[in-house]
């Protein structure tokens, strides 16, 4: 299982432990903006977003409505998107 996420039509940005990105989705949902991979950073209290799915593309944020952070243990941390993965010096905050 890895650590994934999606961004579906309706704009929530959905985590889990899954095989694919598709494994996200229920069954009337689509994913229009992308997903990518994730991780938690304790040393920053926040998660980390980055990649892209192969399955759906890269992530875009602008779609972005609402986050369901159940999968996270309903604890909402800041979140940011590293678009030069694996380089951790640039950070662009997700609001």
């Amino acid at each position: 299982m890895y650590q994934k996420f999606i961004i579906t039509h309706e704009g929530v940005l959905k985590f889990g432990h899954v095989y694919m990105h598709r494994d996200l989705l229920a069954w009337n949902e689509e994913c229009t903006y992308g997903g990518g991979l994730w991780k938690i950073d304790e040393s920053r209290g926040a998660i980390l977003l980055y990649g892209r799915s192969f399955d759906f593309g890269p992530p875009d944020f602008s779609g972005l409505k609402r986050i369901d952070w159940s999968t996270l243990g309903g604890k909402p941390r800041p979140l940011y998107f590293l678009p030069r993965w694996p380089n951790e010096d640039c950070l662009e905050p997700i609001n």
